[in-house]
């Protein structure tokens, strides 16, 4: 045998065939590296050209009012979702719909206002909090003529303004790319799951309402949810916010799948609304106990309980705010003990982990320029959880507020797109453009060998799940994680492969976790304090001389990760 040197040797491929480590690894049943047995010619798929003027992607609650009220401004308005209207992602999921009814309250708007800033920190948008008790009762009221309070499904009440105006609805239909020419949004483009066929949709303004995501954790109705939009966005130069907080929504430690078990009162409940109600959910607070102590998390014999003495401790609880109190009732702005978590963290609040790689509701997504849902790219509006608009900061304050918030910004972002899209003409995308696109969506069914997308979703999974790499953070972990998701970006979602749509859906779904992950890193790791739902060993305490701020991150000229801070200070209600 000759001996090859280092720059004449054998290809990647040839190697791994040569070595067997192809067949290998696919006898393991680890779908990683493998031949792509395609069932599907991607060279024989159509192509539906279509073209609106404003376009929503996404069908829960904000895509729903934002369609019905671009129409109703006298827009032709198209809903494409990828899955069902009112039946994926976490609308079902939400049953309690905060109202603010100024006829029953004791306190006024104001009073919200200023109760929510000090549960948050500082951590929210006064304007977009306003917004949310300003409009609650309108939407609620539309929602209720609708039938969304008298059944447990969202389908068919949500379909009633649909069917009404006429508004053309694709539903399953995955929207990958967003398009953009001349500096403004000019459509979308995407495939459809039960054709092989893809999708090129024109439009003069699009609205982003799909969504938050997470990693595809058990235990909670986000699986279908991964940061699509958001990603979408920021690769043709929007900006991003909010990707340091975490949600803290829980499960069981025994069959933590099980989530309609978990949950089930929720599923099988009507919607119904609910008023203020100003708290401290945070979702770190346990992971900190089981992680400092090694207990388990749930009750029972050995379990953490309210006057345990943590090492690191103690906690620091705040009660419920009360509003209309001058100190909200509580102890904003004051630290917790050194090693100990921040303000506001209480042994009642939630379990983590169980909607892992998701946000506080309302605090990420794209980040907004005015208050109108608008993003910084010309004609690109967002809503609801895709909109980082800071409704209640980095803190679950309200009850309620994810769907309202959803609806009242849903219906903003329509009415403000349908004013775009008559001030502008018709976009016109070059072919050469649309083909480009149609051949990116289409790489991973190309593909002759690849990574599966589900074995490098497991990878992800992973390295982020762990409570110490996401909740219960310090600089040595993330700083290990990113090395890792770093190569998933760099090598492993670049030869994603697909047989079938199902599996080209998992593939530009996976690309999606692994860029969400790498801005959760690089933001918690910029973030040196401790704040709300942030939480850092090596920086237990708040900063307010330099974090009071949120994190913006965009996509540099050269392609890399450009994280920036805006100011509080810069909205004022």
């Amino acid at each position: 045998m000759t001996a090859q040197d280092h720059t004449t040797g054998p290809t990647r491929r040839a190697f791994l065939a040569l070595s067997g480590a192809t067949a290998g690894l696919a006898s393991l049943g680890m779908e990683a590296w493998a031949e792509n047995r395609v069932e599907i010619d991607a060279d024989a798929m159509g192509n539906s050209d279509l073209s609106t003027e404003v376009l929503v992607i996404g069908g829960g609650m904000a895509g729903l009012f934002a369609a019905v009220k671009a129409h109703d401004a006298g827009a032709a308005t198209m809903i494409v979702s990828k899955g069902r209207l009112g039946s994926s992602g976490l609308t079902p999921f939400g049953k309690g719909f905060f109202v603010f009814d100024p006829g029953a309250e004791t306190g006024t708007i104001d009073d919200f206002v200023a109760t929510v800033s000090r549960s948050a920190l500082g951590t929210n948008n006064p304007v977009y909090t306003r917004q949310v008790a300003e409009h609650s009762l309108d939407r609620a009221r539309e929602l209720r003529d609708w039938g969304f309070f008298d059944q447990t499904l969202a389908n068919r009440p949500f379909m009633r303004p649909i069917d009404e105006r006429g508004i053309p609805l694709m539903e399953r239909v995955v929207i990958t790319h967003l398009i953009k020419e001349d500096g403004r949004i000019a459509g979308a483009a995407g495939f459809r799951l039960d054709a092989a066929e893809t999708v090129t949709i024109r439009a003069r303004s699009v609205i982003l309402c799909t969504g938050a995501g997470g990693f595809k954790p058990s235990g909670f109705p986000v699986c279908d949810l991964t940061h699509d939009g958001t990603v979408m966005a920021y690769e043709i130069g929007a900006r991003v916010t909010g990707k340091e907080w975490n949600d803290g929504h829980s499960t069981r430690s025994v069959n933590p799948a099980a989530c309609f078990d978990t949950w089930g009162d929720m599923f099988e409940r009507v919607p119904s609304t609910n008023g203020v109600e100003v708290h401290h959910d945070l979702g770190v607070d346990i992971n900190y106990r089981a992680y400092v102590t090694g207990n388990p998390v749930e009750g029972g014999p050995g379990a953490p309980q309210p006057t345990d003495e943590i090492a690191g401790g103690p906690y620091v609880p705040q009660e419920f705010l009360r509003i209309g109190q001058p100190d909200g009732g509580g102890a904003p702005g004051k630290g917790g003990a050194p090693g100990g978590p921040p303000p506001g963290f209480s042994a009642g609040s939630n379990v983590g982990g169980a909607s892992a790689g998701m946000a506080i509701h309302k605090s990420e997504g794209l980040v907004p320029v005015d208050d109108r849902c608008a993003s910084n790219i010309p004609g690109l509006y967002a809503a609801g959880d895709a909109l980082g608009s800071h409704m209640a900061g980095g803190i679950y304050t309200q009850v309620g507020s994810s769907l309202a918030g959803s609806a009242v910004q849903g219906a903003i972002a329509g009415e403000a797109a349908a004013d775009y899209a008559r001030s502008v003409d018709a976009p016109s995308i070059p072919q050469a453009r649309i083909a480009g696109i149609r051949n990116d969506i289409l790489a991973p069914l190309r593909r002759e060998a690849g990574y599966g997308p589900a074995w490098v979703t497991q990878t992800l999974q992973g390295i982020m799940i762990p409570n110490f790499v996401l909740y219960i953070k310090k600089g040595s972990m993330m700083q290990a994680a990113l090395a890792y998701v770093e190569e998933l970006r760099d090598h492993h979602a670049p030869m994603l492969r697909a047989a079938d749509m199902h599996e080209l859906r998992l593939a530009h779904e996976t690309r999606n976790m692994i860029l969400s992950a790498e801005m959760k890193l690089r933001a918690s790791l910029m973030r040196t304090e401790s704040r709300c739902s942030h939480y850092r060993l090596d920086y237990p305490e708040p900063d307010d001389e330099n974090w009071r701020a949120w994190i913006n991150i965009h996509k540099g000229a050269d392609g890399s990760m450009r994280l920036e801070k805006q100011p509080f200070d810069s909205w004022h209600s």
